[in-house]
C-alpha cells in the first residue's frame, strides 16, 4: 500500500507522486487554470450531433480550449429538449485529451469523504469492496432513512470505519454543496465554473490514510496546513525540490520509455495509439533458466505497475511470451488480476482473446502521462522514425 506522498507546485501547476518503499507507482497532474475530472460547469451547448442509432450529443462550451460532448442518454435523468444556445448544468467525467475536447454528463455526482451524493439519481447503494462488510447492511439502511427527496446515495469504503452521526453530518455538507452549485448557476453566465474538488492533495490523504505514513510538500503553507489538520499522525516534511529530491524525475523519464527491462532480462514494450494500447512481452536476453512461465508472471506484475504508472486507459491488449493456451496463461491472468486490485481505477480484465491475447478495458478518466507531458513531433507525426 502506498506509505509516501510527494506533492509539489508551481504557479497554477500541481503534482502528486504516491510511493512504496520508494518506488514510484502513481502520479496526477493538475493545472488549476484547465478543466479537471469532476469540476461542474454552467455550459452553454454550441451546437447539436445526430449519433448512430438515432441517438443524439452535443458539444458544450465549458471555457476548455475544446467544446466538451455531452451524450443525451445518461441513466437516470430525464430526457429533456435541449437546444443550441442554451445553458445547462454539467459534470466533467473525462478530461480533454490531445485530439479530443472533454466529456461531461448532466447527472451530477459530488464525491465526499465516505458518501458521494447523486442529486439526480435514485437508491443507495454500497461500494463493491464493503458489500461484505459485517456492518455494511446497517450503515446503508442509516443513509436510506435520511434520504431526502430525489436523491441518490454511494457509500464509499471508508464510511463503515466512522460513525453514523459522522455520515449524517456529511449528507448535509454535500446537499448544501449541491444547493450552492444550483445558486450560483442561477446567477452567472455561461461558461462558468461553478464547483471544482480543489487541493486532490487531501483526497489522496483520506484514501490511503491506514498505509500513510510520510507527506512530503514544497509549500509551506501547506505544510502548516496538513500540521494543523492531522498533527502527528503523518510524518510532515518539506522539501525546496522533492521531486528532484526523491529522484522522480528520472522515474518519470522511464515512464516515458516505449521498453521496460525486466530484472531477469527480459522486456516490456508498451505503444499507445488512438485506438489501443499494445503491451509486447518478449524473453530478450532472460537469464531466469529459460522459464516463460516465470517470465510472464514478472511482466504481468510489471504491466500493472506501468498501467497504473502511465495511467493507460481504453482497450489494452497484452500479447505474453510463449504459448497462447489457456491453462498456460491461466496463472499470469491471476497475477494479472491480483495486482491490478492495488489499483484505485481497477481496470476490468476481459481475459485470453481468440487471437491469444489478454484484453483489459480501464475507464479514462484523465490523459495518458504520454500525453500530458509530450506532443507529437511535427516532422514524423509520432511515428518516430527516420525516412532513408
Amino acid at each position: 500500500m502506498i506509505d509516501t506522498l510527494v506533492f509539489e507546485k508551481r504557479d497554477s501547476l500541481s503534482a502528486i507522486a504516491l510511493l512504496v518503499e520508494g518506488d514510484l507507482r502513481e502520479l496526477e497532474f493538475n493545472d488549476s487554470n484547465k478543466v479537471s475530472e469532476g469540476d461542474v460547469f454552467l455550459g452553454k451547448i454550441t451546437h447539436k450531433l445526430d449519433l448512430a442509432n438515432g441517438k443524439t450529443g452535443f458539444f458544450v462550451d465549458i471555457k476548455d480550449d475544446k467544446d466538451a460532448f455531452l451524450n443525451l442518454e445518461e441513466q437516470g435523468v430525464e430526457e429533456k429538449n435541449l437546444t443550441e444556445g442554451q445553458s445547462l448544468i454539467v459534470q466533467v467525467l473525462q478530461e480533454a485529451r490531445e485530439e479530443k475536447g472533454a466529456k461531461v454528463a448532466r447527472g451530477i455526482k459530488l464525491a465526499g469523504t465516505n458518501l458521494v451524493y447523486c442529486p439526480y439519481s435514485m437508491g443507495v447503494f454500497l461500494s463493491s469492496k464493503i458489500k461484505e462488510h459485517e456492518n455494511a447492511n446497517d450503515y446503508k439502511q442509516f443513509v436510506v432513512e435520511n434520504t431526502t427527496g430525489q436523491e441518490g446515495w454511494v457509500l464509499r469504503t471508508s464510511s463503515v470505519e466512522v460513525s453514523l452521526e459522522v455520515l449524517k453530518e456529511e449528507m448535509v455538507e454535500l446537499r448544501k454543496v449541491y444547493e450552492e452549485i444550483r445558486n450560483k448557476a442561477k446567477k452567472d453566465k455561461a461558461p462558468s465554473l461553478l464547483y471544482s474538488k480543489g487541493n486532490v492533495l487531501y483526497s489522496y490523504i483520506e484514501t490511503y490514510k491506514k498505509s500513510l505514513r510520510r507527506i512530503v510538500v514544497n509549500s509551506h503553507n501547506v505544510e502548516k496546513e496538513l500540521i494543523e489538520l492531522f498533527g502527528d499522525k503523518f510524518e510532515i516534511e518539506y522539501q525546496a525540490e522533492p521531486f528532484e529530491e526523491y529522484g522522480l524525475e528520472e522515474a518519470i523519464n522511464d515512464a516515458l520509455m516505449k521498453e521496460v527491462k525486466l530484472k531477469n532480462g527480459g522486456r516490456i514494450t508498451i505503444e499507445e495509439t488512438r485506438a489501443c494500447v499494445a503491451i509486447d512481452v518478449d524473453s530478450g536476453d532472460d537469464r531466469g533458466n529459460g522459464s516463460i512461465a516465470r517470465l510472464n508472471s514478472e511482466a504481468a506484475t510489471e504491466i500493472a505497475k506501468q498501467i497504473r504508472l502511465r495511467n493507460l486507459s481504453g482497450k489494452i491488449i497484452i500479447d505474453f511470451a510463449g504459448s497462447s493456451d489457456y491453462k498456460y496463461i491461466k496463472p499470469v491472468l491471476d497475477v494479472l488480476a491480483e495486482e491490478m486490485q492495488k489499483d484505485s481505477n481497477m481496470g476490468y480484465l476481459v481475459g485470453l482473446s481468440r487471437a491469444g491475447n489478454v484484453e483489459i478495458l480501464r475507464s479514462r478518466r484523465r490523459p495518458s502521462l504520454r500525453d500530458l507531458l509530450t506532443t507529437e513531433c511535427e516532422c514524423c507525426q509520432g511515428t518516430g522514425r527516420v525516412c532513408d
